[in-house]
């Protein structure tokens, strides 16, 4: 069996694969590229080639252009593409539609990229399928025990309490446009809000594309042509930085609300001035990501973009074979730019 570091190893253009002479989620243009997911900071125009799950593929023409490669190569869940002898298959990753882990596999050594992960239901997107591996390399965004996020119907239930308890006012909701959005919307309509969710412009190329992917959403409205104090009573959904920009004046006496893991930090909500913080991540806390670990079983997990340390020391303690990449370019949590488009 090969050394892990033959087959995968840290660069500054990301994760690179000799063999195969690719990479995974590189932080810049590359000649080969296999993309985890849709998020800017995963997912970057100018490669040569993209190799991705169709949805991502979509999302990535949505964001920025179809000319965003030189060629892609659409792999389904499940399927196997094969580069230089290297074999690559993506199998669901549970963080939004589309999402994937690469399983990379070589001369009988099996290592698996998470990408971003969540393990907890997801009505938006495909779960987490966990796959038996030499090397897991996970995110770590929320690789701190103190990162414990509630359960997602409590969440939505105090949105939906609020909503009865303010009448007369606007729940304007801040969201990230890819995934975060769209997840708010599918768990509000489980919720039995089954009123008209309002939504600024920039979110509205995304929610058609979810939508025709199959993930119903209801009935949606643009939140533009309206008069003043406006949309009392309603939801509206808009990137986090809409929110406390001008475009939210127009608003009844808004309820602001944030929709973001960051959110069980009082600070992070103080500083936004978020009246209403709503915890929901899509990227696994510390105890899916230490049950990750534990389920798996690999002969080394290797950590990268977040709280390393932490899960590092979880791993010395649990006598699990360990490091860090400490890799750069990669977000906290998708706090992206708007996705375009008018407000």
């Amino acid at each position: 069996m090969m050394r892990p570091e033959d087959l995968l190893r840290p660069t500054p253009n990301g994760l690179y694969c000799p063999p195969g002479d690719f990479y995974v989620d590189p932080v810049r243009p590359v000649d080969r590229a296999v993309v985890t997911h849709g998020h800017s900071d995963h997912a970057r125009a100018g490669h040569g080639a993209v190799l991705a799950t169709p949805q991502t593929l979509s999302i990535m023409a949505e964001r920025y252009g179809q000319d965003f490669a030189g060629r892609r190569q659409a792999v389904a869940y499940d399927e196997t593409a094969s580069h230089n002898g290297v074999e690559v298959t993506l199998v669901p990753a549970g963080h939004v539609l589309g999402s994937a882990q690469a399983v990379i596999h070589r001369n009988g050594l099996t290592m698996v990229v998470s990408g971003d992960y969540k393990r907890r239901r997801d009505p938006t997107c495909a779960p987490f399928e966990p796959v038996p591996c030499h090397v897991f390399i996970s995110e770590a965004t929320f690789g701190l025990p103190v990162f414990t996020h509630p359960p997602d119907t409590e969440e939505i239930g105090r949105l939906i309490h609020s909503l009865s308890q303010f009448p007369g006012r606007a729940h304007l909701v801040g969201a990230y446009a890819l995934g975060k959005a769209q997840r708010v919307i599918r768990l509000l309509r489980e919720a039995g809000w089954d009123r008209t969710i309002y939504y600024h412009g920039a979110l509205e190329r995304l929610n058609r594309l979810y939508e025709r992917e199959g993930i119903e959403l209801g009935p949606l409205a643009p939140a533009t042509g309206l008069g003043k104090d406006a949309l009392g009573g309603e939801v509206v959904i808009a990137p986090p930085s809409a929110i406390q920009d001008r475009w939210a004046r127009r608003f009844a006496d808004p309820v602001t609300a944030f929709a973001s893991g960051w959110m069980g930090v009082r600070a992070r909500a103080r500083q936004r001035g978020v009246e209403l913080p709503l915890v929901l991540s899509d990227h696994a806390d510390w105890n899916e990501l230490t049950a990750t670990f534990l389920e798996l079983k690999p002969e080394e997990v290797w950590i990268t973009h977040g709280r390393e340390e932490g899960l590092l020391r979880w791993a010395e303690l649990n006598r699990q074979k360990a490091r860090a990449l400490r890799l750069v370019g990669y977000d906290e949590e998708d706090e992206e730019a708007p996705a375009g488009g008018p407000d």
